[in-house]
């Protein structure tokens, strides 16, 4: 499952081989922020309360949708537990709801949350299940038209009478205190007129009618005025309340997109139903082309067959492309920006991720199918004659030229053969010459692969450009005169992979740095830099620890350690005498040692 939000289905019942699950069986119906961690969390953890066991007891099929924000699963969540009543879902069981917004019906209007929904006493915006995502609408509110928050009964007649006095909301400037006419009624319903524009989402006319007023006032040099307007209209600009699943100028739509199954025969089809602004049903379909039909007549095909099922009557069917056919009842239309066109989006992004979970499925029943891909991918990158099967690559490590080796690995169908890899002892190169090192190292490999008839590499990757490209190619090409392709992967200025070259001279290969294939590209290179240093560090690590006694024939290590524990170094032992060695090493042992220090004397 995908590591995205949005919202995920239980049911009871396996779906029939080819169709999706009936609705009629959904038990539970969830929000996430990663659809993988939480709906992985009901099978991998211990779950301690009974309810929560006995429902994945009956879990016997997933689905899910994926959306583009945590808000979106949370109203796709609430929208989606409305319409199927899940038998396992709390919240609709003990008969709670997400809260509202009221806007009063009173003479000054009050504006608050609540969860009792009663249409005599004001109109009510939501319901809000992200409770933050309502409080934040509360707040722009607040703090830009400033409604009253107290319970007094007000009218005229009682404010002209002076009857009421201003709260510390109004001294703290939260409130424009109508109750005492520092604030006119026609202004008051003005602000109540906006708030109430707001909780439609329309922010975007809310906004433009803030910066006309304030450019209205600046021109008539009503500084003052004009720089609250302005305050306002930046609080209402780091504001976002708009939303792909909820827009109240969408009433009952559906969306259709299709995306195709390269390679294979196969295409997507997802279907999206809007109803008052707020997805209830998202279903990919399968469909397998038999004629080699194209994405309109298969979407034709789709489109009539998945409404019926669903019983949709939608009067407008929003498609990705122009479609030059009627259908009963309902017209085409291809969005081009706004709302709609964000749904279609969203459809064709549950489309490609429905593709991508079946190819997951295919490749963890046959492993070998990915590796195939993936070759196939990169033969068709470098446009090679055969796949790239065994994949070879080099790199060397020293410090200014001491302890130079090299290293390299091999890939058999894209995954590590470390029984392949071979260490390089740098023999005829002096200093730091990579250059040099890397050509010694080559040579060396594919002469002796030659010679014992070893199967040659299909593909050569250097841990470098043009540079590395070019002194292999002198090798593989000029000296040893054998026909393998060579690759490099060159690194940004801040040391990371960034590119694959090949040819002569070295282009660069149109490849995706995000792709699957890319990443296995750069843990080939990171691996055989990996190896080299290791190895380089195992070889300085022997260097620097190597003693003179090591030199001596016939003191082993046992007798090395013997040595260092009762003298501590190997100057105190040139200094002690034959009966102290004789003490730690033995009588022939110590004669060899003495003699070995005192054959100048």
């Amino acid at each position: 499952m995908p590591q995205k939000p949005g919202s995920y289905q239980y049911y009871d019942q396996r779906r029939e081989p080819g169709k999706n699950p009936d609705p009629k069986h959904i038990i539970y119906v969830g929000k996430a922020k990663s659809l993988k961690n939480r709906v992985s969390s009901y099978f991998h953890k211990e779950v301690d309360r009974y309810k929560t066991k006995v429902l994945v007891s009956k879990i016997q099929d997933i689905t899910y949708t994926v959306v583009n924000t945590e808000e979106d699963a949370l109203l796709l969540e609430n929208s989606l537990i409305k319409k199927y009543n899940p038998r396992y879902n709390v919240l609709l069981k003990d008969g709670k709801t997400y809260p509202s917004i009221c806007v009063t019906n009173e003479f000054f209007p009050r504006i608050f949350k609540t969860r009792t929904i009663n249409k005599k006493f004001g109109t009510f915006y939501g319901p809000y299940p992200h409770i933050s995502s309502m409080y934040a609408v509360l707040d722009i509110i607040k703090r830009v038209y400033k409604p009253r928050t107290c319970r007094f009964p007000l009218n005229e007649k009682d404010i002209n009478a002076g009857k009421y006095k201003p709260c510390l909301e109004y001294h703290i400037h939260n409130c424009g205190a109508p109750c005492i006419n520092k604030q006119s009624y026609e202004d008051y319903q003005a602000n109540i007129a906006m708030a109430r524009e707001i909780l439609k989402g329309n922010t975007r006319k809310v906004g433009e009618h803030l910066f006309e007023l304030m450019q209205k006032n600046a021109q008539l040099l009503k500084f003052e005025v004009a720089e609250e307007l302005k305050k306002k209209y930046l609080l209402l600009q780091e504001f976002v309340s708009k939303s792909e699943v909820v827009s109240h100028t969408i009433t009952d739509v559906d969306v259709f997109t299709i995306v195709d199954d390269e390679g294979n025969k196969n295409a997507f089809v997802n279907y999206l139903h809007v109803t008052n602004g707020t997805i209830n049903q998202s279903f990919t379909y399968e469909y397998k082309r038999k004629l080699d039909e194209t994405d309109e007549d298969l979407l034709l095909t789709a489109i009539p067959e998945i409404r019926e099922r669903f019983n949709s009557h939608a009067k407008e069917i929003i498609v990705p492309f122009e479609i030059n056919w009627k259908i009963k009842d309902a017209e085409f239309f291809v969005p081009q920006r706004g709302d709609k066109h964000h749904l279609l989006e969203l459809s064709e992004m549950n489309g490609k991720q429905y593709k991508f979970d079946r190819l997951k499925q295919a490749e963890k029943l046959n492993p070998e199918q990915r590796q195939t891909r993936l070759m196939k991918e990169l033969q068709n990158a470098l446009k090679l004659d055969k796949m790239p099967y065994q994949i070879e690559c080099f790199d060397n490590s020293n410090i200014s030229g001491t302890d130079a080796v090299a290293g390299c690995i091999v890939y058999k169908g894209m995954k590590p053969s470390r029984k392949d890899y071979r260490k390089y002892n740098i023999k005829t190169v002096v200093g730091p010459d990579d250059y040099a090192s890397m050509q010694e190292v080559v040579r060396r490999r594919y002469t002796r692969m030659m010679e014992e008839n070893t199967p040659l590499p299909d593909l050569i990757i250097t841990d470098g450009g043009m540079g590395q490209m070019s002194v292999v190619r002198e090798v593989v090409e000029g000296e040893l005169h054998l026909d393998i392709p060579i690759a490099g992967l060159a690194k940004n200025d801040k040391h990371r992979t960034n590119e694959l070259l090949y040819g002569w001279p070295p282009q660069t290969v149109g490849l995706d740095v995000k792709s699957e294939l890319f990443k296995i590209l750069t843990q080939i290179q990171d691996e055989v830099h990996r190896y080299a240093i290791t190895f380089h560090r195992d070889k300085r690590s022997k260097h620097a620890l190597h003693s003179e006694l090591d030199d001596i024939k016939g003191i082993g290590p046992k007798a090395k350690e013997d040595i260092m524990k009762a003298f501590k170094s190997v100057k105190k032992a040139k200094e002690a005498d034959i009966q102290s060695l004789t003490e730690v090493l033995g009588p022939s042992k110590a004669q060899l040692l003495y003699e070995y220090f005192h054959k100048a004397e």
